[in-house]
């Protein structure tokens, strides 16, 4: 990484109105002190007009419009503010990749760094927007080289003249944008709502208009105004998915990488794929081999690679519009299975189909969790256990003793975030009926974990889970990631097939 981001010191003698100078600090120990008089007028000077002209509106800019008026119509008569976020620091000076709310993204199609989204009521109903963004990079001040997040530094970004033609709505700077949203809200009848947890700056600069409750409800609204995608939305996650089964044929085509090496190397092949396809992963991809498997959440992915043993890769691409894929496969690491961990994945699969058969307009959001709960806690008991003497299907599910080894919600909703909409209602999501153009997750799983007493020896240490991405239609389901193979015979052919 470049050493010296900025020059120590550097001041505007040119100041507007009697303004302070801007100053642009660098790091202490850089290697530039002050800027020669000679150098600042060089950097002035010289450089191509590169406004771009007659730009096309985004793809999602319609379907952006038309949540933006979901949402004035649910809150007529009030300010509401939408922030992106802001970047956040990893280490001293450097930052994480800046990833804007979904909040945001969905309302604007804009992923910017410090916006904000604002509608200002227009009497008692309808509400003018506004986005508030970052200008191009001031070259008479030398912002442009002088700051540390300057654009020679970290690249161009839009005008606002260019913003406005891409997203479809007037563009303010949003360094204005605390101090004009205190103006308007001080002594303002009109009540304000901010979406909280991403710009702290904003809402200490609003804290006297804001409530708590009326926030906390704004989110809910938005996260439900997501749970039912447009066809735009749905074009993303097929691309998603897409996507990722490439990232997994990848994978599989490298297994013997990772036996040389570790789980790094599934992560790093995957990842691969999801930045030349997309924009990154999802979420932190599991690339958990043999007994990692039963974990969870498995992401340090530090582990040994063993052939007999088997691989839970659980990973998504997300696209540069950021909808992400969401799935799992189970792979005998050395191609095939042995016997008892084919009737263990054989039953997840079992599972599964229950599951995805249950997905279809009018049923119930819980259906495909409870079948594919029943399949399993069926196996349990054929298989000794659960002691069938003592309880039947209805007693173990009635108890929740299968979650013993099935231990999570067989799926959820997906979009946005990888759990998509888990602000909404509950009675607009978990407690819902579904719709057409809901998407979820069918991942039921069984671990059976190393310490495990209650279970032979032999099931010690194996986890499978299935996952797929599933889309509502009008007369049933969609299973969007289905070009990875299911069945054991067929995950077997394509692990041993040469391309």
């Amino acid at each position: 990484m470049t050493e010296d981001r900025t020059p120590a010191v550097a001041e505007n003698p040119e100041a507007e109105g009697g303004e302070e100078p801007q100053e642009f600090k660098g790091r202490k120990n850089g290697l530039y002190g002050e800027i020669s008089d000679e150098l600042a007028a060089s950097m002035k000077t010289g450089w191509a007009d590169t406004e771009l002209h007659g730009l096309t509106p985004v793809p999602q800019a319609p379907y952006a419009a038309a949540r933006r008026a979901a949402l004035s119509a649910a809150y007529p008569g009030e300010r509401l503010v939408v922030p992106a976020g802001n970047l956040r620091v990893r280490a001293n000076d450097t930052d994480y990749a800046f990833r804007a709310s979904s909040e945001y993204v969905h309302l604007t199609g804009d992923q910017t760094e410090d916006a904000v989204l604002v509608g200002e009521p227009t009497g008692e109903a309808g509400h003018d927007f506004a986005l508030y963004l970052l200008p191009r990079s001031d070259r008479e001040n030398g912002e442009f080289w002088l700051d540390g997040h300057g654009e020679l530094w970290v690249g161009r970004r839009h005008s606002l003249t260019e913003q406005e033609q891409l997203l479809g709505l007037p563009a303010r700077d949003v360094r204005k944008a605390a101090e004009e949203l205190a103006g308007l809200t001080e002594g303002s009848a009109v009540p304000t709502r901010i979406v909280r947890g991403y710009d702290a700056g904003l809402e200490a600069a609003l804290a006297d208009a804001l409530d708590a409750d009326r926030d906390a409800e704004l989110k809910e609204f938005l996260s439900g105004l997501r749970l039912v995608k447009d066809e735009w939305e749905i074009g993303e996650l097929r691309a998603a998915c897409d996507a990722t089964v490439k990232g997994f044929t990848d994978v599989v085509r490298e297994l013997g990488q990772a036996v040389a090496t570790s789980e790094r190397w599934i992560e790093g092949t995957f990842w691969r794929r999801a930045r030349v396809e997309g924009n990154d992963v999802g979420y932190g991809t599991i690339a958990a081999a043999g007994p990692h498997a039963t974990t969870l959440h498995w992401v340090r992915n530090d582990g040994d690679v063993r052939p007999g043993e088997l691989l839970l890769l659980d990973a998504g691409v997300e696209t540069h519009t950021l909808y992400t894929a969401d799935v799992t496969r189970s792979l005998p690491i050395d191609g095939r299975f042995t016997d008892l961990q084919r009737k263990i994945y054989d039953a997840v699969y079992d599972a599964q189909e229950a599951g995805i058969a249950a997905v279809k307009p009018g049923a119930r959001f819980r259906d495909f969790h409870e079948a594919s709960q029943r399949v399993l806690a069926e196996r349990l008991l054929a298989w000794g256990l659960l002691d069938a003497s003592v309880y039947d299907v209805e007693k173990v599910l009635e108890l929740g003793l299968q979650r013993r080894w099935t231990l999570h919600g067989t799926g959820h909703m997906l979009g946005l975030d990888v759990h998509d909409c888990a602000h909404s209602r509950r009675e607009e999501h978990v407690d819902a009926l579904l719709v057409p153009g809901m998407v979820l997750t069918v991942e039921p799983g069984l671990y059976f974990q190393q310490d495990d007493l209650t279970v032979p020896e032999e099931y010690r240490g194996i986890g499978v889970r299935i996952e797929d991405d599933i889309l509502v239609t009008a007369d049933g389901n969609e299973n969007l990631s289905a070009g990875l193979p299911r069945r054991s015979e067929d995950v077997e052919a394509w692990m041993a097939s040469p391309a």
